[in-house]
């Protein structure tokens, strides 16, 4: 579905009153946005905010590569057609990257998540939540290409706990080179797809839907009059949503990039913050901006003083290349280009989920 329909005040409302009433579950945190320049100048930033330390790192893998949806025999099989450099989540899944075309996948905490459950006649294969931004980023070039081979469901996601044991719920945003953008959320079992330019903005908790009908409501303030100051999913999607559209729209890459780094600086939770009531929202762990007319990815850890970026347009990514990986969650600092620190490593192996078995 496409969620272009206007947001009237009674909707508004009634999303404001929805955000009271999940404000005292525990949520992961996470922001994503995209910006919109001239001449063709897209770039997505997004935070990785978790309770805990995630052991990310940098991971190059090549084409053809064999792939299957970790949910045992009967998953889902691929082999990639482009490669990518992605940022993981405990070694075990991969929560952000770029591939070789530019699509850039966004993996977010979404606590509302409810996930198909197959039926007797199933004909879907299963993927487990931790392998879905991977099978995106191996499979397609372009956000309309992914948005079309999915709407037809080859797939159902099947969730997995966390290795520090957590919920697996989340949902997924894509962008491309073209600034299209795509956001897949599994509400009540089904599968929702918003896909436009226009959604350049995730975070958490509600879903996509009421999220943007709160948002209306602030757009109707404004943000040169005052905008929402928490960390809570709805105050940083109205920040990041705002602040987007209002740095300067500038071709001038110097001064794009740092500006999105500014808007998700401004989205982004102190380390060591909590908050009474809620503890289990998330100081922010590491930022990427991915630079997707230049193919260059940026990575940022919070425990880091400087920024480094791979040149993934620079990348051999022939089938015959090594998987390699490049270590950040030992305290490792790099600066600059750091594409020359990768380091041939076996592959990771995704975290595994049993696959739901069929229902009446």
């Amino acid at each position: 579905m496409n969620s272009t329909s206007p947001f009237h005040l009674s909707t508004v409302c009634c999303g404001l009153v929805f955000v009271l009433a999940v404000l005292s579950q525990s949520v992961m945190a996470c922001t994503r946005a995209v910006y919109l320049g001239p001449e063709q100048t897209v770039i997505t930033v997004r935070s990785m905010d978790w309770a805990s330390d995630i052991g990310s790192n940098l991971w190059f893998f090549p084409r053809d590569m064999q792939r299957d949806g970790a949910c045992g025999p009967d998953s889902i099989k691929w082999t990639s057609k482009y490669g990518s450099v992605v940022s993981t989540a405990f070694d075990a899944a991969t929560a952000d990257g770029m591939n070789e075309k530019g699509l850039v996948t966004s993996l977010l905490y979404l606590a509302e998540s409810q996930y198909p459950q197959p039926s007797e006649n199933e004909t879907r294969k299963p993927i487990c939540i931790s392998v879905w931004a991977q099978y995106v980023l191996d499979q397609y070039a372009t956000v309309a290409e992914a948005v079309e081979a999915i709407r037809k469901e080859p797939f159902y996601v099947v969730p997995v706990m966390s290795p520090d044991g957590h919920a697996g719920t989340v949902h997924l945003a894509i962008s491309d080179p073209t600034g299209d953008s795509a956001i897949f959320e599994y509400v009540d079992g089904k599968l929702v797809i918003h896909h436009g330019r226009e959604f350049q903005v995730m975070t958490n908790s509600p879903v996509y839907d009421q999220q943007l009908a709160l948002n209306a409501y602030w757009e109707q303030i404004g943000g040169t009059v005052m905008l929402p100051g928490t960390n809570r999913a709805a105050d940083r999607f109205a920040r990041a949503s705002f602040y987007i559209k209002a740095i300067p729209q500038t071709a001038n890459m110097e001064k794009a990039i740092a500006s999105c780094f500014g808007v998700i600086r401004n989205a982004s939770v102190p380390l060591g913050i909590t908050t009474p009531g809620q503890p289990n929202i998330s100081s922010t762990r590491w930022r990427t901006v991915s630079d997707h007319k230049n193919l260059r990815y940026f990575f940022e850890s919070t425990l880091s003083p400087s920024v480094f970026w791979i040149n993934v347009g620079e990348l051999d990514f022939d089938s015959e290349a090594t998987v390699k990986k490049l270590t950040v969650s030992d305290g490792t600092i790099y600066s600059g280009n750091a594409a020359k620190n990768f380091v041939a490593t076996p592959a990771f192996e995704f975290l595994p989920a049993e696959a739901t078995g069929p229902t009446d």
